[in-house]
């Protein structure tokens, strides 16, 4: 009776440790030597594929400073990275069962998904927009009427549509992509006349496509929204760190210097410039960090 008793306490203790360090990113790295970084595969400018396994952009960048942070304050120059790609879908789950430390994508901070995950300050303020071809003709929502209209799988922007899609009775048939190529992809093969989208993103895929003189981001925007990069939630001493590292470069101006390369200068793969000046709300956002959530 007494040994039960025993092993049932020890159990709870163990239980009570795991917890604790689950909820401990910088332990639990400390303990592995590694560190996961999640990249989306086609979110661009902001984090996607320039080749096999070689995620590149604005919010790659970031992790990589992320981690030069967590090598430093654990003294681990050699602290291993590992890469892991994520979708809409799945990069929620990812970071909530700790398979992912940190995702630093295209990836909006919203309070509904504050209830599961924690977001660092906020790096990017977008809005949803339509993708189309200029042939055919749609300037904005109301022209989507009866017609078939792409968005992602997993994405506050498909929700966006349709919930204005019932409000405005517009009788779209929303199919949605499981990534952002796939999505663009209807369009481009025509069986969807629109692609829902954060327009940063739509100008990306526009500037990476076969032929982008072909399509045109139009509408105006149906919300703005703040992106931020996500990480384990209840963990006050890993987002201080990820926070102070972003704070760090605003301060600096070397996130001033990221933003000209990846919104302003010639990108990868075809050395396109987005041309996207710096919004207001981002320049307001740098002189006062916040990790204010969109509603």
């Amino acid at each position: 009776m007494k040994l039960s008793a025993l092993m049932a306490a020890a159990a709870v203790v163990l239980l009570s440790a795991t917890s604790v360090q689950a909820a401990d990113t910088l332990a639990k790295i400390a303990e592995s030597g590694k560190i996961t970084l999640a990249y989306r595969e086609s979110s661009v400018p902001f984090s996607y594929l320039d080749g096999p396994n070689k995620p590149i952009g604005f919010s790659v960048e970031l992790s990589n400073a992320v981690v030069e942070a967590v090598k430093k304050k654990l003294n681990k120059p050699n602290l291993q990275v590992q890469l892991m790609p994520v979708t809409s879908q799945n990069r929620i789950p990812l970071i909530t069962n700790g398979t992912v430390d940190l995702e630093c994508g295209s990836t909006t901070n919203n309070s509904a998904r504050g209830k599961d995950v924690a977001f660092a300050i906020n790096h990017f303020y977008t809005g949803t927009r339509l993708l189309v071809k200029k042939s055919s003709k749609i300037k904005d929502y109301a022209d989507l009427a009866k017609k078939t209209v792409a968005s992602t799988t997993g994405t506050t922007n498909a929700l966006v549509m349709r919930k204005y899609n019932t409000e405005k009775n517009l009788d779209m048939d929303i199919v949605l992509g499981k990534d952002h190529a796939d999505a663009f992809l209807l369009v481009e093969s025509d069986r969807a006349v629109a692609f829902a989208m954060d327009d940063i993103l739509l100008y990306g895929l526009i500037a990476n496509a076969k032929n982008p003189a072909d399509y045109e981001v139009v509408g105006e925007a149906l919300q703005v929204e703040p992106y931020a990069c996500m990480l384990p939630k209840d963990d006050p001493a890993f987002k201080k760190l990820v926070d102070d590292t972003f704070i760090g470069m605003m301060k600096s101006g070397e996130f001033e210097k990221l933003y000209t390369k990846w919104f302003m200068s010639p990108i990868p793969p075809k050395n396109v410039p987005l041309n996207l000046p710096m919004s207001q709300q981002l320049k307001d956002n740098i002189k006062t960090p916040s990790d204010k959530p969109a509603t």
